[in-house]
């Protein structure tokens, strides 16, 4: 009898199962336009964890509504927006997988792009984010040429660029500065033919210049304060290759038939 008692006791308890263990709550269905509507005004409050979450919900509870795509391009930038950039990315993929003819994909790319641009590292550091920022880029500006968001893009892939070229400027110096001419040459030859465009080919053909006379290879440093003094006769850059030769009692001029010779520009 006190058997039966506990029984009916325990199969009474609200919440819990005969083991103890509590019960899942099923969740609550809301209608797709409400949770989308949530989600928006989460966003206009600047509340865009809870609007992710929100989001998050409707994708789960009606993946097939009317409201799924703007959902997943709202979860895009909702991650953007809080600095989850490899949510956002991840995010992006999703949306462009799922919608590859969709008219909002160059504004997911520049999401995207901008993900990776956000988590560049200063030039010490891997510069894998750079890479795959331009590569983002470079599919709304080969693409998109027409949309809003290529003009931003360029710009900011001319950002990335120097930062790839700051890299190899970085080492570059490492290794000069521990006499690995052969070495640190490489790294300035990469800036000086791959980053022409970049703020660091100035300082790349001094380095040149400077790398190649600590070699004894006289006619290369020549011509690359040559190139140097005729690409940016004004740069300082100019001036302090120009006093290196001169301290070998020689002075800049092009020696046709090196590599350092075609970057003369016209």
């Amino acid at each position: 009898m006190a058997a039966g008692l506990l029984f009916l006791a325990l199969g009474g308890c609200a919440g819990f199962n005969l083991f103890g263990a509590p019960k899942i709550r099923e969740e609550e269905i809301i209608p797709p336009q409400v949770l989308y509507q949530q989600a928006l005004d989460q966003m206009d409050q600047q509340r865009y964890n809870t609007a992710v979450e929100t989001l998050a919900k409707l994708d789960r509870q009606h993946p097939y509504s009317e409201y799924a795509e703007k959902a997943k391009l709202m979860t895009v930038y909702s991650n953007y927006r809080i600095g989850k950039f490899n949510e956002a990315i991840l995010a992006a993929d999703r949306y462009m997988a799922l919608y590859p003819s969709s008219p909002e994909t160059p504004y997911v790319l520049y999401l995207k792009g901008n993900s990776y641009f956000g988590q560049i590292k200063d030039i010490t550091r891997d510069q894998q984010f750079a890479r795959d920022a331009i590569d983002t880029y470079g599919l709304i500006i080969s693409n998109y040429a027409q949309s809003e968001y290529t003009a931003d893009a360029r710009e900011k892939s001319k950002i990335a660029w120097d930062q790839l070229a700051g890299k190899e400027m970085s080492v570059g110096r490492y290794y000069l500065g521990n006499r690995q001419y052969t070495a640190a040459i490489n790294r300035f030859r990469v800036v000086v033919e791959q980053y022409q465009t970049s703020t660091h080919i100035e300082e790349a053909l001094l380095r040149l210049t400077e790398a190649y006379l600590s070699l004894g290879l006289v006619g290369e440093a020549q011509t690359a304060a040559a190139v140097l003094g005729h690409n940016y006769p004004s740069s300082p850059w100019y001036q302090s290759a120009f006093d290196l030769l001169n301290k070998q009692g020689i002075a800049p001029k092009v020696i046709e038939g090196n590599w350092i010779a075609a970057q003369k520009r016209t």
